[in-house]
């Protein structure tokens, strides 16, 4: 299974993209900015090299930059 993501400022666009998944019969989900937070991390710890250590300042670092 795959996904797409989209983010729009305007949460009436969100609702119209919504409506026009519903109808093709396709699931969606709203998720909050916390959620796509989350997402984001769990990308980062699959990605991860597990072989050093990485202070958690360098980690906030990359991700303010994101």
């Amino acid at each position: 299974m795959e996904a797409i993501i989209a983010k729009s400022g305007n949460k009436a666009e969100l609702r119209q993209a919504r409506e026009l998944l519903k109808k093709m019969g396709i699931d969606s989900k709203i998720i909050t900015e916390e959620e796509m937070e989350d997402l984001g991390m769990a990308v980062l710890m699959r990605e991860a090299d597990r072989s050093e250590y990485v202070e958690e300042e360098d980690i906030m670092r990359m991700l303010d930059e994101k």
